[in-house]
This record gives C-alpha cells, structure tokens and sequence, in this order.
C-alpha cells in the first residue's frame, strides 16, 4: 500500500509539532521549509490537521502551529484512514468498470489488507513516531539560526 503526498505531508507536519517545546509554534511556511516541501501544499494538509482537530493554528504575532492534546495521542492509524479517505486500493466501478467486479475475489482480498495496513499503525500514537532517535532529528531540521 502507498500513502499519497497529501498524507505523508501530513504526517511530517504532525511529528514536527510533536516535538515542538513550550513556547515554540512554527509557521506553516517553517514547518515547510523544515521538511522540504512547498509553502502551498503543507497549508492544504495543515487545514485539513486544523478540521480533524490534530492541531490549532493562530494567526499574528505571537502566532503559530501548535498539536493538540488529540493530536499527541492520536492513533496513526485513525490519522491515516481520515487523510486518506474511504477509497478502494482499486477502482473497480471506474470510468471503465471491471467485468469481475461482481464475483472477483481480489477487490475482497485487497480491501483486507488495506485494512490489515491501517490496523498495523493503529496501536501507533503520534507521540510514538517522535520517540528517539526520530525527535532530535526532527528538532535538528528546525532549528533556527540565531
């Protein structure tokens, strides 16, 4: 199974605030530029982070990005079958739709792994993702200049 750049975006967004201490709300445009991603699509999956309620977004001085309790305990698996959505591994009922669609054993087959795929992340919180050696790394890529 393969996540879409819309989700591994997100995911990158949701381990960087993780590490975030007191006091330290990135921007969007530095969450962006930590991870190496264009300023326009980190906004797309930080708005959509805002509406599941992983993270809070204040504007102005003083400003910044900031997880939310949900967000630190979050189950990734949860996390991911909300960025990824409800679609199907394969498009079955397509433009084209597939002659076996009504008696094919694949579409069942790959509906179970995709969902063996989300319950292997489920015990998973956002908090285990940041856990050494992966939050020092994490914290390098945003440092600051000072």
């Amino acid at each position: 199974m393969r996540l879409t750049r819309f989700t591994d975006l997100a995911l990158r967004a949701v381990m960087r605030l993780a590490v975030s201490g007191q006091g330290d709300s990135p921007t969007t445009r530095e969450v962006a530029e930590a991870m190496g991603v264009p300023v326009t699509h980190m906004a797309k999956a930080i708005t959509r982070l805002q509406h599941l309620g992983v993270l809070e977004a204040r504007r102005g001085r003083g400003g910044g990005l900031e997880l939310t309790r949900l967000g630190h305990q979050a189950s990734v698996g949860w996390l991911v079958r909300e960025l990824e959505g409800d679609g199907e591994v394969v498009a079955c009922e397509g433009e084209t739709p597939c002659p076996l669609r009504g008696a094919c054993r694949l579409r069942r087959a790959l509906r179970d792994a995709q969902e063996a795929f989300y319950s292997a992340l489920d015990p998973l919180t956002v908090d285990d993702l940041v856990a050494s050696p992966t939050g020092p790394v994490l914290l390098g890529l945003s440092a600051r200049p000072g």
